[in-house]
């Protein structure tokens, strides 16, 4: 039965010119039976809530199993209000299992019977106030099934309906908003711009500053793509004002967006805030932890220095009751100190001479000493500029990469996808095949690039970039666990540094230590970063392996030397490894 219900709704959409007053007579048949039903039986309501329940819970299985049961009995009772809602809620049921086409089949139904294409009379005009979520759900179906010509036709019908409501004002500037993002894929951005100005006139009538940003990061990044890149700066800084004081999770996110698309474009005009504007979306949220953290710095210090004054005023008591001692006690022996004098003054001008020779020794000693010291400081400045230079090379591969190459390949894709509407016929398989190299290649850049600098150090900072590496190189053999207390933003070369590093003895630790867990903690002392990273491996002998030639832990230990900090190895063969370094802090420009 419920097939049979389905296979008449399909008629009545498949001929609807001809048998035009056909429909009529059954939209009426079913507004007067449900005349009587509602006066009758009430049980239609409660399955159409059960239903409804089970769909809210996302079982859709039951819901849909029961969907066609109640179909079965709207057929016997011709009631059309449920009718038109059961139908539109099995299209839902599909469009949530990616079942777009039985989906457009369900709305179409639902459509035919809510007016979409015949004349009612004014007794069923109640049931219309479906219509606007209706028509934006056949749309986006449409689009989903790339029959991009129809969902223009359903989301202009969208927005040309005249109702008087913030729920269809909402649906209204969501249908401008989609018809601008199908515009952009075919290349018409005059006419998409039309629509986001449309679409924000309506979030600006609602108050939603969220969507209104929304739409002018999306405005601006279709600037961006035009090059023009004085108004997308315009466009948005306009978005970041409207959410400087909304902290919603959209709102974030959204400013997470313009934050970084204002990045974008600042490079683009060359300007030296690109980075700033980078860093603002997490700058928000340190901001109430950076203050907690120096209250509680205040806090520490006040009372350190207590205790410093206290211990200070204690020990000044001591030296004066031993100077007073002291005192006594050489008056008591001045005269006996003046007679053994005289007798070794004759034997003063030998110690002299003697220790005239000895200073010479040794100032010979402290010259051959600082010429190594001078060798040693050369080598480790020329590894550490090699070094610097390998970071700063790998950093500019990485935007470049990122910013350029990728942009480029984008570009590409866009007028691919811009160039299959052209196409009469069948799209050439070759279109297809292109796309999907290039969004090959697109991914592959975007993993060299990450490779080369870690994304997570430069967008988020150290706190989460080693937990990244925690992750990454933990697997069933080596657990490692990080403990990191609440880090700041720091200089970006000295954070690209310090990962550096640890990563590096985390590679170490991989190599040679046959460790099981490892544990890398991190925090902040005093101006100081410190870092201690510990394993149950096997151990080895310092000593040799410091002396040994070659890069390894010599590379490591110039580089702290050339940045002012303290290295420290403690192994013991069969007993593991502890590496500290503590390395003071460059602050942001």
């Amino acid at each position: 039965m419920s097939r049979l219900i389905v296979v008449i709704f399909i008629l009545l959409i498949s001929v609807e010119v001809l048998c035009n007053n056909k429909v009529n007579e059954e939209v009426r048949f079913y507004l007067a039976s449900s005349v009587v039903l509602n006066q009758k039986d009430s049980t239609l309501i409660k399955e159409y809530r059960k239903i409804k329940r089970l769909y809210d819970k996302g079982d859709f299985v039951n819901s849909l199993k029961d969907s066609y049961v109640l179909l079965e009995r709207i057929e016997a009772n011709k009631d059309l209000k449920y009718a038109i809602l059961t139908n539109q809620l099995i299209g839902d049921i599909f469009t949530k299992t990616n079942k777009n086409e039985k989906a457009l089949e369900y709305y179409s139904i639902s459509y035919k019977l809510n007016g979409g294409s015949t004349e009612f009379d004014d007794e069923i005009k109640f049931l219309k106030n479906e219509s606007p979520d209706l028509l934006f759900k056949i749309a986006g179906t449409f689009q989903k099934l790339e029959q991009i010509d129809s969902a223009k036709v359903y989301y202009k019908k969208n927005i040309n309906l005249d109702l008087k409501s913030n729920n269809f004002s909402i649906i209204k500037a969501k249908s401008y908003s989609n018809l601008s993002a199908i515009y952009v894929n075919e290349g018409k951005f005059d006419v998409a711009k039309k629509y986001l100005d449309q679409s924000f006139e309506i979030h600006k009538l609602l108050n939603n500053k969220t969507a209104q940003a929304a739409s002018l990061n999306n405005y601006g990044s279709i600037l961006l793509y035009e090059g023009d890149y004085l108004m997308a700066k315009e466009k948005y800084s306009e978005g970041i004002e409207l959410l400087e004081n909304i902290e919603s999770n959209n709102a974030i996110r959204y400013k997470e967006d313009l934050y970084y698309n204002m990045a974008y474009v600042l490079y683009k005009l060359k300007d030296y805030k690109a980075y700033d504007f980078q860093e603002r979306s997490y700058e928000i949220k340190d901001s109430l932890r950076d203050k907690e953290v120096r209250v509680m710095i205040e806090e520490l210090d006040a009372k350190y220095n207590f205790d410093t004054v206290k211990k200070l005023f204690l020990k000044e008591e001591e030296n004066k009751r031993l100077k007073d001692q002291k005192t006594f006690w050489i008056f008591g022996i001045g005269s006996f100190i003046v007679m053994i004098s005289l007798v070794y003054f004759l034997n003063l001008y030998k110690l002299k001479q003697k220790n005239l020779r000895l200073k010479l020794s040794q100032t010979q000693l402290l010259q051959n000493q600082n010429i190594e010291k001078l060798k040693s400081e050369s080598q480790a400045r020329i590894l550490n500029a090699t070094i610097d230079g390998k970071e700063t090379e790998r950093k500019e591969i990485a935007e470049t990469l990122h910013d350029s190459v990728s942009a480029l390949l984008s570009s590409a894709n866009l007028h691919l996808m811009a160039a299959k509407p052209l196409f009469k016929g069948d799209i050439p398989i070759e279109i297809g095949k292109t796309q999907s190299i290039i969004a090959e290649a697109s991914q592959k850049i975007r993993d060299l690039s990450h490779t080369l600098v870690s994304s997570v150090l430069l967008k988020f900072g150290l706190n989460f970039a080693i937990k990244d590496i925690a992750t990454k190189y933990s697997n069933s053999v080596l657990q490692i666990d990080t403990d990191i207390s609440s880090l700041r933003r720091y200089h970006q070369d000295f954070e690209i540094k310090i990962y550096n590093i640890i990563q590096e003895f985390v590679n170490n630790i991989l190599k040679h230590s046959k460790a099981s867990y490892t544990l890398i903690t991190l925090y902040e002392k005093d101006k100081n970063l410190c870092f201690q990273i510990t394993d149950d491996g096997v151990g080895f002998d310092k000593n040799k392996a410091i002396n040994k030639d070659g890069l390894g832990l010599n590379q490591i230990e110039a580089r702290i030397r050339m940045m002012n900090g303290k290295f420290l190895i403690e192994s013991t063969i069969g007993e593991g490894t502890t590496i500290s370094v503590e390395l003071p802090v460059i602050e942001k420009s």
